[in-house]
């Protein structure tokens, strides 16, 4: 792999970690008991075993008693920081979460999980998206490179190429996890990799205009909550359409879900959609300044519950960016201004108030809503009299016969908000629809990808109507997922010619989508309820406890609990038990608005919102002949989500799809920080762990002959025989001679399986022979050292013998007169001399030599310069 730059220390792991170091069989997992800390697990080093329990000591000191289905296996170190945790020999829980919390704590926000890619918020900009990465990852197989959401996308990419299949990458996860960032960074990938080079013609800055779309879409579709500055609050399914020649040729977007509801109230510490507060910050760049008599976003009632602004986020610099981006998808000026007349209206439409008239269930509006209603009148181009009109007494029929229906303050002020939700929604769908009219090109359109970003499964302390809708969809993808999983494995082990009972793993969810989506089901029951005039949600409740309970096992009536509220009933999803309780399902699911209302809005002055309404169906309307024909044409909301999914379900299962899983690390958007608890969760909810426990039922470690012979062939070096042979063979012959289980392993046709923990087995025989195998080389060296040293030690014994004789000898004869007398004439006599001077001889003769081939030399090449010049 070549130098990825800056942003290689932030895609492998620059420095090894400190391993934990000894028996990896001595060490545990074991669950915290402590309800006060973060951590989930803890680990342990097994000193004793007693029967079923292990006696245990803690990372302080600290001894326990634990039962041994009470732990879990840890991996041994190689597997430390795996960039694919599917290759973790044991396969838990606590595993996962260690191996994804070293690596996020190492910089590292990307890692694969068999299918899927985990992605970790960093709360923090990384230099890993450059043109110099995307170029690194364009064309590489995906275990080339390190864990990346370009890898996902340029597997995508390659397949469309190679395969020509349409492809998916579904993105999912929690509010503030990345799912709207990871979805922009592979947009810009099939921007960079894919563009058209067409320039001055109808696909010019086709890719801009995809890029553009995304402003447009946050602006209208994204608003602040507690986790996340920049939610999205819908799920969006981005199709981006390629030619033959893997050029982009358009592209198209459908939503999914929209939260209605937080136009008109949010939670304290979050805002509503950022559009309402980009057009007050910048009101006086349009036309509508006028119309709204404050900036500030407290002034306005349906905004008053949330929160102003935001550190991270610049209003007025945003609005700029949706003007920009709106000029370069081609909407037209009249369409913008129509556009920011519709928010002006909502944000208006949520300050007229009413008052109940003494001793009358008739309300009126007060003195300053008469002036406000004109204003939204005029805004929505309708009459303003029959606005108020239609708000206070609508027209509705009873039976054959037309009447006006007196309202309560109440009632009036609930209309509204109904009113000023479906404004908002139906502009939204509007918006899109516009968008893909840019995005559409005449060039042919051979192929898609398509890029899901959607929220993700959610358990909260109340879960109402819109988190089963939620959880439902993500139960249809959790069982595509697994259908696909077992589709991939049984093509694997059918190519490898593996022998297994195979199992689609899919079919572990049908029960609890049975018991969502199947006739007598929850969605089912609560459109047929919806029918009826006097239900209640009381009524819906009893009807589906009598209807479910004992014969779905998937379904459970919830206890009493002292106080607070009781949940209703429970569902057994693959995340876990969902406590859900039913308040407004039945008006959530109608969603009823005021038709009178509507009919003005269908004749509108404006054309925007005319067009907006032209599809609406009023109740009254759907009413057919006869009574099982009562209500035929009228579609709830329930219907309308498992419509959308079904379509969905169908583009996906004709494409090859890519998981990606977005999680947040913790609460606080610190950087470097993981609340194990949290994340946990969340893999359990992404389908991360229900990814592992179909791993678990095959044979999830696998590995070439060629790597199984090198790495293990220390274990039986005299099973393997001299020279060449087939790998196949020696693989047979070396789990022979380790006398594995015949259920542990399965042998390919090029490849080795193991069932999860055989490769931890292995790993543990292999440690122990290098372990022999490192002490005997260390003694032989040892002894090697040893033997010198003793033979370097008898020669300084000897040496020092002669040392003393020759020391002895000295002292004998320094006082000897002769001694002296040979001391002084010896360097005056000639003789002494003789072998200097013999020296000084020889240097000469070198000189002299050397001088005479130098001369030699000379006249030779002067010569030879003489009879050129002849």
């Amino acid at each position: 792999m070549d130098s990825l730059g800056e942003a290689e220390k932030y895609l492998k792991p620059s420095t090894p970690l400190q391993g934990y170091g000894g028996d990896t069989k001595k060490r545990v997992w074991i669950v915290d008991e402590n309800e006060s800390s973060n951590e989930v697990f803890l680990s342990a080093t097994v000193l004793e075993q007693k029967g079923d329990y292990l006696i245990v000591e803690m990372a302080d000191r600290t001894k326990l008693e634990v039962h041994i289905e009470n732990t879990e296996q840890m991996n041994p170190e190689k597997f430390d920081r795996t960039e694919d945790m599917a290759e973790l020999t044991y396969l838990n829980e606590a595993s996962v979460l260690h191996n994804l919390k070293q690596r996020y704590q190492s910089n590292l926000i990307y890692t694969y999980s068999g299918l899927f890619c985990v992605t970790i918020n960093p709360y923090k900009l990384f230099p890993i998206y450059t043109d110099r990465v995307v170029q690194m990852y364009r064309g590489k197989k995906r275990t080339e490179m390190p864990p990346h959401i370009y890898g996902i996308t340029d597997q995508a990419y390659q397949q469309v190429l190679r395969n020509k299949e349409n492809q998916s990458i579904l993105i999912t996860g929690e509010s503030g996890a990345g799912k709207t960032e990871n979805t922009k960074k592979v947009i810009q990938y099939f921007a960079s990799v894919a563009a058209t080079g067409v320039k001055q013609t109808e696909f010019a800055n086709l890719e801009e205009k995809i890029i553009q779309a995304n402003p447009v879409l946050e602006a209208f579709g994204n608003a602040r909550t507690i986790r996340n500055d920049n939610s999205s609050r819908f799920g969006k399914f981005i199709r981006i359409h390629f030619s033959n020649t893997g050029k982009i040729a358009g592209a198209d977007i459908e939503y999914y879900l929209l939260e209605k509801s937080r136009v008109i109230l949010q939670q304290p510490g979050e805002r509503s959609y950022h559009i309402f507060y980009q057009l007050l910050k910048c009101i006086d760049r349009t036309e509508l300044k006028g119309f709204l008599k404050s900036k500030s976003p407290s002034e306005y009632r349906i905004l008053s519950k949330g929160i102003e602004s935001v550190d991270s986020i610049n209003d007025s610099k945003e609005f700029q960016n949706t003007l920009v981006a709106m000029d370069i998808l081609g909407f037209t000026e009249l369409e913008r201004n129509s556009l920011f007349q519709i928010v002006t209206a909502i944000l208006i439409f949520g300050n007229i108030s009413c008052q109940q008239r003494r001793n009358e269930e008739q309300a009126s509006f007060t003195q300053e809503s008469f002036e406000l209603a004109d204003r939204v009148g005029h805004l929505l181009g309708i009459k303003s009299e029959d606005l108020k009109k239609s708000l206070l007494k609508p027209r509705i029929k009873v039976g054959n016969e037309w009447v006006y229906q007196g309202r309560s303050a109440e009632q009036v002020e609930a209309s509204i908000g109904a009113l000023s939700m479906s404004l908002y929604d139906r502009m939204f769908k509007w918006i899109v629809d516009r968008i893909n009219q840019t995005l559409d090109t005449k060039a042919a359109k051979n192929f898609f990808i398509g890029v899901l970003d959607i929220a993700g499964f959610e358990i909260f302390a109340i879960n109402s109507f819109e988190q089963l809708c939620i959880n439902y969809t993500n139960e249809k993808l959790q069982q595509f997922f697994n259908h696909h999983m077992f589709v991939i494995e049984q093509e694997e082990y059918r190519k490898e010619g593996i022998e297994w009972t195979f199992i689609d793993f899919g079919l572990d969810l049908q029960s609890c989508i049975d018991l969502i989506e199947k006739p007598m089901g929850l969605l089912a029951l609560l459109d047929e309820e919806c029918v009826f005039p006097k239900a209640t949600d009381k009524s819906y409740v009893e009807k589906i406890v009598t209807s479910q309970e004992g014969k779905s096992p998937n379904f459970a009536k919830c206890k009493f609990v002292s106080g607070g509220q009781r949940p209703h009933f429970e569902i057994a999803h693959y995340a876990g038990m969902v406590p859900y309780t039913v308040r407004d399902w039945l008006v959530k699911n109608k969603d009823p608005l005021n038709e009178s209302v509507v009919e003005l809005f269908k004749k509108s002055t404006e054309q925007l919102i005319s067009v907006i309404y032209e599809d609406f169906v009023a109740v009254s309307d759907a009413t057919g002949p006869s009574k099982q024909k009562k209500g035929s044409k009228f579609t709830t909301v329930a219907q309308t989500h498992k419509t959308s999914l079904s379509k969905l379900l169908d583009n996906l299962y004709n494409t090859q799809p890519h998981f990606v899983r977005c999680i947040i690390p913790n609460e606080m958007k610190k950087a470097g920080v993981t609340d194990s608890q949290l994340v946990l969760h969340q893999l359990r909810c992404n389908g991360v762990l229900e990814g592992i426990r179909i791993c678990r039922r095959g044979f999830p470690n696998r590995m070439s002959f060629e790597d199984f012979k090198h790495r293990y062939a220390i274990l039986a070096p005299r099973a393997i025989p001299e020279g060449f042979m087939d790998g196949r063979k020696v693989s047979e012959s070396l789990i022979t001679a380790l006398e594995l289980d015949k259920n542990e392993y399965r042998i390919g046709n090029s490849k080795v399986f193991f069932k999860a923990g055989v490769v931890g087995k292995l790993e543990d025989l292999r440690n122990q022979n290098l372990s022999k195998i490192v002490l005997l080389f260390q003694a032989r060296c040892r002894g090697w050292l040893m033997r010198k040293n003793y033979q370097k030690m008898q020669s300084q014994k000897l040496a020092l013998v002669v040392l003393q004789k020759n020391c002895k000898n000295h002292l004998i004869l320094r006082n000897w007169a002769w001694w002296r007398l040979f001391t002084k004439v010896k360097p005056i006599l000639k003789v002494s001399r003789t072998e200097e001077d013999l020296k000084k001889r020889d240097d000469e003769i070198v000189r002299l030599s050397d001088r005479a081939k130098l001369l030699e030399r000379e006249r030779w090449w002067s010569y030879r310069t003489e009879m050129l010049r002849h």
